[in-house]
């Protein structure tokens, strides 16, 4: 494996940014929801809103002006997947 792969490859691991890992929607508040994109980025048509404890399951992670976006899809519903702020996921 090349070295800057093996890199790049352990930063996503242990950012939590490795496909498969779950995630649980947090921050989006008591009274909002984030929002399931079709694409990464805020120009791509909204899907659906998820609450806060939503269960996800993460697929890969990209950059897109300078924000994280992570290809979702919900642990319960495997059929709905879009993309989400990374800044609203942690671990579960």
């Amino acid at each position: 494996m090349r070295p800057h792969f093996a890199a790049l490859l352990a930063l996503m691991i242990a950012s939590g940014c490795a496909a498969g890992s779950g995630a649980v929607v947090r921050g989006a508040g008591p009274d909002d929801l984030l929002k399931l994109r079709e694409g990464p980025g805020l120009n791509h048509k909204i899907i659906i809103g998820l609450p806060d404890g939503t269960r996800l399951t993460r697929q890969n992670c990209v950059t897109n002006n300078d924000k994280v976006w992570c290809k979702v899809f919900l642990t319960d519903k495997p059929g709905i997947s879009g993309y989400v702020s990374a800044d609203y996921l942690a671990h579960r």
